[in-house]
């Protein structure tokens, strides 16, 4: 009975961490398939959600206000992009380069600006703030099991995943979706039509930031109560290869983020109940995991026909 009881306990918490777990992932995964879908590779992902995880924590540490917080580290998350934007879709810079030093930017500015706005405070010892407490909702909480595993987390996680079929219907089922997806097949037919590539290239890099920029508000305060630097963890690197795994597709992507997710949260739990095993291994499972995704999707892709190349009006 026990032993029944403790293995019940071990999967419920391994789901629900992998709920928590994919929260960031899939707000970052969300906004870069718009971008993407646009025909703008956003690599900077990483730097992005970093820095709007660092001005996430410093508003509310602040301020008090968790809803400011949200706020500002989703606009510094636009910010950021709309940076990419500029360089990438005005300038012709190449987006990877450009992606790779926005990522290399943020890390050093992150750190540099935590030192100045906090130079009496060690990194062991930074200002505690008060973090998204989890809602239990009436009645669907009280499932067993099922409750505790869905049903009884913060107000970003339920957004996040209520974002993946209404980012669905944007972009399958309206007409601005397929303005978006033309973008990325062909911008030139796109141009021809009278439909501002920049423009529109513009608001889909920076809904991608936004989006970003909430995955980055959910790692510093969605989940614990301080900053330090790096925090991110590569979970910027990681949706953008979810959104590879996924092929493009909402539902795919969602599927591709609890896999990840679900692999991460297990080897938490692994490690956190002693069992022997090099955690090295276990560490690396969602990105080995994601190599052999990528590896046998590749025949398959329906990567944008122009992903990644700028356009520039003849």
């Amino acid at each position: 009975m026990i032993n029944n009881f403790l293995q019940a306990a071990i999967i419920i918490n391994i789901l629900g961490s992998m709920i928590s777990i994919a929260t960031p992932i899939l707000f970052a995964a969300m906004g870069e398939l718009v971008a993407e879908r646009s025909g703008v590779m956003n690599m900077g992902l990483e730097g992005t959600m970093l820095t709007a995880a660092f001005v996430g924590f410093m508003v509310v540490e602040k301020t008090g206000s968790l809803f400011f917080g949200i706020c500002f580290a989703s606009m510094a998350g636009g910010f950021v992009s709309l940076i990419l934007a500029v360089m990438t879709i005005s300038l012709g810079v190449d987006q990877i380069i450009t992606g790779l030093t926005l990522n290399l930017l943020a890390s050093g500015g992150t750190l540099f600006w935590f030192r100045m706005d906090y130079s009496q405070t060690s990194l062991e010892k930074t200002p505690l703030i008060e973090f998204l407490k989890s809602i239990n909702i009436p009645f669907l909480s009280d499932i067993p099991y099922l409750g505790k595993i869905i049903f009884s987390h913060n107000l970003l996680t339920y957004l996040a995943f209520l974002l993946v079929p209404i980012f669905w219907f944007f972009l399958y089922k309206t007409s601005y979706g397929l303005r978006i997806r033309s973008l990325g097949e062909n911008p030139k037919v796109a141009d021809m039509t009278g439909l501002s590539v920049n423009k529109n290239r513009y608001i889909a890099v920076v809904i991608g930031g936004l989006m970003a920029g909430l995955g980055g508000a959910f790692v510093s305060i969605g989940s614990v109560e301080r900053f330090f630097p790096n925090m991110t963890a590569g979970k910027g690197w990681l949706a953008i290869v979810i959104v590879i795994a996924g092929n493009w597709r909402p539902s795919r992507i969602l599927l591709a983020t609890l896999i990840f997710a679900f692999l991460d949260a297990f080897q938490l739990q692994v490690q956190s109940i002693g069992v022997h095993f090099p955690y090295q291994i276990l560490l690396a499972l969602p990105y080995i995991a994601a190599i052999i995704i990528l590896i046998s999707g590749r025949a398959h892709s329906e990567a944008p026909e122009s992903l990644g190349i700028s356009y520039q009006r003849e």
